[in-house]
């Protein structure tokens, strides 16, 4: 299991990178509202990538214990 959680995180890290680059982008626009600096499309990309590989981790790994209790079910 543990290769196909790996293997399924490489698959959907390009669609949580850009959910979270938009989030950062968007999150420096609400703290503009304080004072903070808005961040521009590079510091959001990076940013954003440095968040998705934990957050597709976590977010792959749960859809593989979805999938090993849905095949257990079957049997």
């Amino acid at each position: 299991m543990n290769g196909s959680v790996w293997r399924l995180t490489l698959a959907l890290f390009p669609f949580g990178w850009g959910a979270m680059a938009v989030n950062v982008f968007f999150a420096s626009l609400i703290g503009s509202w304080v004072g903070l600096p808005v961040l521009g499309t590079l510091p959001s990309v990076a940013l954003g990538a440095l968040i998705a590989l934990p957050g597709t981790w976590a977010f792959a790994r749960h859809i593989c214990q979805l999938m090993q209790r849905a095949e257990e079910g079957e049997e």
